[in-house]
């Protein structure tokens, strides 16, 4: 199974793809697993993707960037998956990054897109998520009052990944009350915050562990202070905003599963070849084997709705629907892999030296995050197919 997606023939994507190849063998299983077990951010992989102008690749060259589209970037992170790293502490810059460019100042995208294309600042940080209000992302209660020529934030955010690594933070805040918008979906604006400034000057960090290594945090704003210019795009249109963000970070997610799917794959086929039990492999036996391939044929299906996504997205059309359902089919088909991938190793999938057990637990967050499966579910139901809304 190749890396290859809609917007690119593989002739296109292949020099790229074969630099993300040899970037990835200088970092192997034990630098993941060492980092797994000390719950560190893996710095060495981030600066090597950036000094090797992959996390650009969205960024228009005008500003330092490469000037690909998202069939590129959802190439570049399955194949880091597909490789046995992860793009947890890369990814959101690529889809974080759109919102600026696409509704940021000429301002905001002249200082910052070329900082964030060289590597001299990390945009990895996305604050939409609260305690409170879970997915219902229009019921947040983080306020930003604007005052004079500053707005003033208070509120809470969580699980906020890559806080304590990232330069810049995407924050979306109301400010305006709920039930003073004329509809939920307005009243909601979104900043682009220098977190350098902005900690211990009124935002604390705290971290959360997980069971994955994804430097997971917890956001507490009390009367933090940040410049009017901040602001991206129209005060109160940030939901609009945000929404092409989360339809480009659907498509990558589903990339990185896929990514995790072919691993999964090739792993147990690797295995059920070379592992013998009563004088023969035991990738001879059907009832090893079907698994595998059924695992197979499901990543692969999966991949073609991800081609499709990212070929609307890239020609500008509504990709709601299809950036849902590929991050829905790809996460399931990652997660089914990655069972299979345990049960054909027995025992040894459960040891940290075979990766399988890291690689199976941080593909599981992909059904949870950053959307549930059954809120696609009830999209698809809703806005696809017409039924009564059900929430």
């Amino acid at each position: 199974m190749d890396a290859v997606t809609a917007g690119a023939t593989r002739a296109d994507l292949e020099p790229i793809l074969e630099t993300v190849r040899r970037l990835c063998a200088g970092f192997p299983g034990e630098y993941w697993r060492r980092l797994d077990r000390e719950r560190t951010y893996p710095t060495e992989f981030v600066r090597a993707m950036t000094e090797s102008g992959l996390l650009g690749v969205l960024i228009p060259e005008e500003y330092g960037g490469s000037g690909l589209g998202i069939s590129a970037a959802s190439a570049i992170l399955e194949e880091v998956h597909a490789c046995g790293c992860n793009a947890a502490a890369i990814h959101a810059q690529m889809y974080t990054m759109g919102t600026v460019l696409r509704h940021g100042s000429q301002d905001q995208k002249s200082t910052w897109l070329p900082k964030i294309a060289s590597g001299e600042v990390r945009l990895q940080a996305f604050g939409v998520t609260e305690p409170t209000a879970g997915t219902d992302t229009t019921s947040i209660s983080t306020v930003a009052v604007r005052k004079g020529d500053k707005y003033v934030i208070n509120g809470q955010k969580v699980w906020i990944s890559r806080a304590e690594h990232s330069d810049l933070m995407v924050l979306l805040a109301r400010t305006t009350p709920k039930d003073q918008a004329k509809k939920k979906t307005e009243g909601l604006s979104v900043f682009l915050l220098d977190m350098r400034q902005a900690v211990g000057n009124g935002l604390t960090i705290k971290p959360i562990r997980t069971m994955f290594n994804h430097a997971t945090t917890e956001l507490f704003f009390d009367n933090l202070e940040i410049p009017a210019s901040c602001l991206i795009g129209e005060e109160g249109k940030g939901f609009k905003y945000i929404l092409d963000g989360m339809n480009a970070e659907r498509i990558l997610i589903a990339s990185e599963c896929i990514g995790d799917g072919r691993w999964f794959v090739g792993k147990a086929r690797d295995y059920a070849k070379s592992r013998v039990v009563f004088g023969r492999p035991i990738g001879q036996n059907q009832g090893v084997q079907f698994p595998i391939a059924r695992a197979y044929a499901e990543v692969r299906a999966a991949k073609l709705m991800t081609q499709e996504a990212a070929a609307r997205y890239e020609a500008g059309q509504p990709a709601g629907e299809e950036a849902n359902m590929a991050k829905m089919l790809a996460s399931e088909a990652s997660w089914r892999a990655a069972d299979m991938c345990i049960q054909t190793h027995g025992g040894f999938g459960f040891a940290e030296e075979y990766d399988v057990e890291r690689k199976f637990r941080e593909t599981r967050l992909y059904q949870v995050a950053p959307i549930s499966t059954n809120l696609i579910l009830a999209f698809v139901a809703e806005h696809v197919l017409g039924l009564p809304r059900s929430y």
